[in-house]
């Protein structure tokens, strides 16, 4: 009889140079994913889509909500036409006509627009959004401004990014949450001046604008805000501990609007008069 053919041992050294590839590349693609530049509201969109095909239930991506949300408060307060809200990389945008929200020149925001803000505050008091950052750019047209109060278009835009903040603030949204900035004339979304050096109106009042940019935190910023959080808390309960009298403080939570019943909303519209520049 012939002997039983011998086994031979397979080696597996190949094991070696395949983990170091794989290893390899795992790191190209940290590295890669490391300068890469997030489109959040893409990312929460195709997540939300395979949440959905997973398991069979429609849902929607936290931004798409808060983007509903703001629409909606535009839309039954008959703002459409002064108020655009759109999605960018990062989260939401919503632009305010500086016409409807501002007298010309100044920074004190109209009376009739105050219902508008108050109803988009109400929804970036809902708990869910508590986390986001809010971002208030403030632009003008490029006629010149010199004033006692607004020695420039910087101050003037400046002024009206700080004075939106403030009334947020007013309406009990945490100041840590905000930032405000300035921007002048220098970012406008269409030419103030034809071919010519004549100035074109139309374009003009579309670049005098305040846009509120709103979006989630990063892990860092989240952190951050927490710890200043947690820091108002405890500066709360020291002034109460100086007062025997007052009971203490409970723990603070997010603010959830109630729904009262609110008079007919009053229609913003771009002022007739309003005159060019500012």
């Amino acid at each position: 009889m012939d002997a039983p053919p011998e086994e031979v041992e397979e080696k597996e050294d190949w094991l070696v140079t395949y983990a170091d590839a794989i290893t390899l590349l795992m790191a190209f693609m940290v590295m890669l994913l490391t300068f890469a530049e997030y489109d959040i509201p893409a990312f929460e969109t195709a997540a939300t889509a395979i949440k959905s095909n997973l398991t069979g239930q429609e849902s929607t991506s936290p931004i798409q909500l808060l983007r509903i949300d703001v629409q909606d408060v535009v839309y039954n307060m008959q703002a459409d036409q002064v108020v655009k809200v759109e999605t960018d990389k990062k989260g939401i945008v919503i632009e305010l006509s500086s016409s409807a929200f501002f007298k010309p020149g100044f920074a004190d925001i109209r009376e009739e627009a105050l219902p508008v803000l108050e109803k988009m505050t109400q929804t970036l008091l809902a708990p869910r959004y508590q986390f986001y950052t809010i971002e208030i750019e403030g632009h003008t047209d490029d006629v010149p401004i010199n004033t006692p109060r607004y020695p420039s278009n910087w101050e003037l835009s400046a002024s009206r990014a700080a004075g939106i903040i403030r009334f947020l603030i007013s309406q009990e949204l945490d100041s840590s949450r905000m930032k405000a900035t300035g921007y002048a004339d220098t970012q406008p979304k269409a030419p103030n001046k034809d071919a010519e050096g004549n100035p074109v109106p139309d374009n003009q009042a579309l670049n005098r604008r305040v846009v509120i940019r709103v979006y989630p935190m990063s892990l860092e910023e989240k952190e951050v805000f927490l710890q200043k959080v947690a820091e108002k808390e405890r500066g709360k309960e020291a002034s109460a501990a100086g007062q025997p009298a007052t009971p203490a403080p409970v723990p603070a939570t997010p603010k959830t609007p109630t729904a009262t019943p609110a008079p007919a909303p009053a229609v913003l519209e771009i002022p007739q008069a309003t005159p060019p520049g500012q």
